[in-house]
């Protein structure tokens, strides 16, 4: 069956209605076909159709439109777990959280969105954020955005507006569309996460209601606890978390090479040799410390807001650091494992190719960036950090 053969096969079976995967048997079929990700350059609707069945795009969705509204170790946790088996795979799912943005939305039109249930996918490239011209009762869009990863598996798209339109605190407008309002620029080339489908988006002269715009990060329309939880580092955890899963699988390449292969000088196996039984040791206490700090932050704030507590800043700066220091620590464990793999590592069929192209990749994205260690630094100290950190 072609791609969109099976997309609209899967848009034809509701998945609220359909029978519940477990999510290790999504996994199992992602590690199977990650291949078939790169090659598309997007992670095909069937497979988004199984990531909804598996819970995976409602773990954001408020309880009153029957989402599951998760706490979000147990959703970053998902996360991780698929990224052992594919990076982008993982990336694309942990746009499950982006229902969090979207509870900024007016009550009425988030209705309609969870109108068909609660296994929504919203996807969107948000910048550069383009003007958008005052018509009456909303706006019309023109422009072009970038890095739209999963927008091909959507079922709704976002794109940032500003200027005319009125922005909070800095923060863009997002203008909410359905698909076919929306035209995919296919121009993802890169050298890691190539399955992530991170097109640029395109929208000619649209109409937009101001019902179907939110501030990202603005004030929640959604009385539950996950929805007090901070958006923006949220956004964040969710992508530097893909790290975690990278990593792991990295080691887990590389305690398999330990006794798994004959060397090509008939030097004695890799198990045998001290230096990399003491470099493995290494990246397994850096991987569980870098691990240990993001999850202990993420549930001591959750724990937090379930007492009843304002979320303060010094626990959003802790999150935001958390997570730069996931992204960069599991990046490091992977080029760890990647020198331990030797020559046999160069080629690209070996799995620490694609797991050192995709772990950079993380790193790259302006959420993570170094300027956020600057950020907590000046909470630390108690002076005004970098706009938009907090």
């Amino acid at each position: 069956m072609s791609d969109t053969a099976t997309a609209v096969a899967a848009d034809q079976s509701s998945p609220s209605n359909a029978a519940r995967l477990t999510l290790d048997e999504v996994i199992a079929e992602i590690a199977a076909r990650r291949d078939e990700f790169d090659r598309l350059s997007h992670v095909p609707r069937d497979v988004i159709a199984k990531l909804k069945r598996a819970g995976v795009y409602r773990a954001a969705t408020p309880r009153r439109f029957g989402g599951d509204a998760l706490a979000p170790a147990a959703f970053l946790d998902m996360i991780e777990r698929i990224a052992v088996a594919d990076g982008s795979a993982a990336w694309v799912a942990s746009f499950g959280s982006a229902n969090v943005y979207l509870a900024a939305l007016p009550l009425h039109t988030q209705a309609e969105i969870y109108a068909d249930g609660p296994d929504q996918v919203f996807a969107g490239g948000l910048f550069p954020v383009q003007p958008a011209q005052p018509a009456e009762g909303g706006w019309r869009v023109n422009g072009t955005w970038k890095f739209a990863s999963g927008c091909k598996g959507a079922d709704w798209l976002g794109v940032g507006i500003g200027a005319g339109a009125p922005c909070t605190g800095g923060k863009p407008r997002t203008a909410v569309f359905r698909p076919h309002q929306v035209e995919i620029v296919e121009n993802w080339d890169v050298v890691g996460m190539q399955g992530t489908g991170s097109h640029d988006l395109r929208v000619s002269d649209q109409f937009v209601a101001d019902d179907w715009t939110f501030v990202r990060g603005g004030e929640p329309c959604v009385d539950e606890p996950l929805y007090r939880y901070p958006t923006i580092a949220y956004a964040a955890q969710v992508l530097a978390v893909v790290n975690l899963g990278l990593a792991r699988a990295a080691l887990d390449v590389a305690n398999h090479m330990a006794g798994g292969r004959k060397t090509t000088t008939g030097a004695p196996q890799l198990a045998d040799r001290a230096y990399y039984r003491i470099e493995l040791a290494k990246a397994e206490a850096q991987l569980r410390s870098a691990r240990a700090f993001f999850y202990d932050t993420t549930n001591e704030v959750w724990q937090s807001i379930l007492a009843g507590n304002p979320v303060t800043a010094d626990q959003v700066s802790l999150l935001r650091l958390s997570a730069t220091q996931i992204a960069r620590e599991g990046a490091d464990v992977v080029q760890r494992a990647y020198r331990l793999g030797g020559t046999m590592a160069i080629y690209r069929s070996h799995p620490l190719q694609r797991l050192l192209r995709d772990s950079m990749v993380v790193t790259q994205h302006a959420f993570l960036g170094e300027g956020n260690y600057d950020g907590a630094g000046a909470v630390f100290v108690g002076v005004p950090p970098i706009p938009g950190y907090l």
